[in-house]
């Protein structure tokens, strides 16, 4: 990586995560695949908010997060836009699903669900972070007529298979362990030099305020199971069928430089971003913002 002293960097991560372990069998009946059909009997009741007017933009956040992720960029947006900021199954406000219902699929049927009952008849932009960002490019795919472009923010997306033994350390290590130890050790390998010491405290304490189930059951379905999209070739194959317009925001110039070729659509981007840990909405706000609404008004 080129920030200085964010060690995101392969190396870094299978130091950090003690990779040189990470290949342990896996207990009986730990399940941390991911399935493409959705495991719930039934959608979760979400909650957002719903301002402005203009297009459609549906903010996604990611793993352990909630609306609150883009507190900075909801006052531009909402001036421009019409923006739904919702909270995912399991976290913010929104409703705790039971164990078993926390795959990538039983999310996208939530915003699926969302977007047909509430806005019956309108397309969104959705824009995600993290975990969102899957989540976001999964309905793309599934429903492109619901979903007129994606922004991926450091989007769990397009990582190498050599970071495989990491996301199977964590994992497991939030299966056995205490998620509210070990999430906070992930997210302290993702900051910027430069990252505000309030964002990480807030980051740690609020991961400690979610269900510790949905926390342990939604990390590992996004890299790992044969219906991953996280990860090496399936990654490739999967994004290769997204065919409304992509933005693709990342903190690895090979990530980027590798993911440029994938996209479909003429209006699709990739950018490497520095200076930034993985919240690069928090770390470089007005940029992001910008950056967001400049493609969004060139579609």
């Amino acid at each position: 990586m080129a920030n200085e002293g964010l060690d995101f960097s392969r190396r870094g991560l299978l130091r950090l995560m003690g990779a040189t372990t990470a290949a342990a069998t896996l207990a009986p009946g730990m399940a941390i695949g991911a399935s493409a059909i959705a495991t719930g009997a039934r959608t979760a009741k979400l909650f957002y908010t719903d301002v402005g007017t203009g297009p459609n933009v549906m903010l996604i956040h990611g793993w352990t997060g909630d609306s609150h992720d883009w507190t900075w960029q909801l006052p531009a947006l909402e001036s421009t836009y019409r923006v739904v900021a919702a909270d995912l199954r399991g976290h913010g406000r929104s409703q705790v699903m039971p164990s078993g219902t926390y795959n990538p699929a039983d999310y996208v049927a939530d915003i699926e669900a969302l977007i047909e009952t509430d806005f019956a008849g309108q397309k969104f932009i959705l824009v995600g972070h993290s975990m969102g960002g899957q989540i976001s490019a999964r309905l793309a795919v599934k429903r492109p007529d619901l979903v007129s472009a994606v922004v991926s923010v450091d989007g769990s997306l397009g990582f190498p298979d050599a970071l495989r033994p990491v996301f199977l350390k964590t994992a497991q290590d939030l299966q056995h362990a205490d998620p509210g130890l070990v999430g906070p050790a992930l997210f302290q390998s993702v900051y910027d030099p430069a990252t505000d010491p309030g964002i990480k405290r807030w980051h740690a304490r609020r991961l400690q305020g979610t269900s510790s189930h949905a926390v342990r059951e939604s990390f590992g379905p996004l890299f790992l199971g044969p219906d991953q999209v996280g990860l090496g070739k399936q990654s490739e194959n999967f994004l290769r069928t997204v065919r409304v317009p992509f933005y693709h925001l990342c903190r690895d110039p090979e990530q980027a430089a590798r993911m440029r070729g994938w996209f479909l659509h003429p209006k699709s981007k990739v950018d490497y971003w520095e200076h930034a840990g993985h919240w690069i909405m928090q770390d470089r706000k007005d940029d992001v913002t910008k950056a967001i609404v400049a493609w969004v008004d060139a579609l």
